[in-house]
C-alpha cells in the first residue's frame, strides 16, 4: 500500500486526470449551491431553514454523483470520501450569496 496515495502500489493512476474528475465535481456543487440558493430565496426560506435546505439538497447531490459514478469510482478518484464530501462546505458561500441575492430581490424589494 502506498502511504501517499492510499492505493495498492503498482495499480497507475493519472493525477491530472483525477484533478480533472475533481473539477467535474467542483462545478457540480457550485451549480447545485446556486440552484438551491436561489430556489431558497425565492421560496423565502430563513434562519437555520436555509442552511438545512442547503445541506439537505447537498446530500441529495452526494448521492446522485455517487449514483451516477456507480461502483467504478476507483477509476475516477483515489476514495469514496473525496468525491462524496469534495466542495461541500465551499458552496455555502456560493449558496448565501444566491439565497440572499433573490430573498432580496423577491421579498424585500
Amino acid at each position: 500500500m502506498d502511504s501517499s496515495t492510499n492505493l495498492p502500489s503498482g495499480i497507475p493512476f493519472s493525477q491530472i486526470s483525477i484533478m480533472q474528475n475533481m473539477g467535474v465535481i467542483d462545478y457540480c456543487r457550485t451549480s447545485a449551491a446556486v440552484a438551491s440558493g436561489c430556489t431558497a430565496g425565492i421560496l423565502g426560506l430563513t434562519g437555520i431553514y436555509g442552511f438545512i435546505f442547503y445541506f439537505i439538497f447537498g446530500a441529495l447531490v452526494s448521492l446522485a454523483l455517487a449514483v451516477a459514478i456507480g461502483k467504478d469510482w476507483q477509476k475516477y478518484f483515489i476514495s469514496k470520501k473525496q468525491f462524496v464530501t469534495h466542495g461541500y462546505i465551499g458552496g455555502v458561500f456560493t449558496y448565501i450569496l444566491f439565497w440572499t441575492f433573490l430573498y432580496g430581490m423577491v421579498h424585500v424589494y
